[in-house]
């Protein structure tokens, strides 16, 4: 999946940071609440992974949350889309459901990179992905299970940064 965006001239890299400091909030609450991810520094990487895509304008949007790997479902995820301008206000993280059974379900991201960096050649992209803090294999888009999404938060900087929704799938 890809998307497109342009984004300010005055948005930097200490702009983007500011941003993934408010996913991390979001990341560090689902720890706190459901033990996962459970590695700090892994936390450290997803931001500093969403801070250069965004900085670049290479995001298009990235998952964070558990899901069932039998059935091959999300059960709960946090997605963040980059985005521009429009309605985007900078709110406070937090709102994670807090009383979701995700007990013995493993924690999982997946991301998906904007059409600004689909369209740059192969050797930039390769180039580009070895400065990431995080290797991504290639994957599927995971799809949802039966439930609904909430959206509602948005982090940004400078008219550019991310729109978050919650996916809660029904039966947990």
């Amino acid at each position: 999946m890809t998307s497109s965006l342009t984004r300010s001239a005055s948005f930097t890299l200490t702009d983007a940071r500011y941003v993934g400091a408010k996913i991390a909030a979001d990341l560090r609450i689902l720890r706190a609440v459901y033990g996962k991810p459970s590695d700090l520094t892994m936390i450290d990487n997803y931001v500093e992974e969403v801070a250069l895509l965004l900085n670049k304008g290479y995001l298009g949007t990235v998952d964070y949350g558990f899901r069932d790997t039998n059935a091959g479902v999300w059960k709960l995820r946090l997605r963040y889309r980059a985005t521009i301008g429009g309605n985007l206000v900078d709110t406070n993280p937090g709102g994670v459901p807090r009383s979701r059974n995700v007990t013995g379900l493993p924690f999982y991201s997946y991301l998906s990179y904007s059409n600004v960096f689909t369209s740059l050649p192969r050797a930039e992209q390769s180039a580009f992905k070895q400065t990431l803090p995080i290797t991504r294999n290639g994957a599927e888009e995971t799809p949802l299970a039966l439930g609904g999404s909430t959206p509602g938060r948005t982090y940004g900087r400078h008219g550019t940064g991310v729109s978050r929704d919650v996916f809660t799938a029904l039966d947990i």
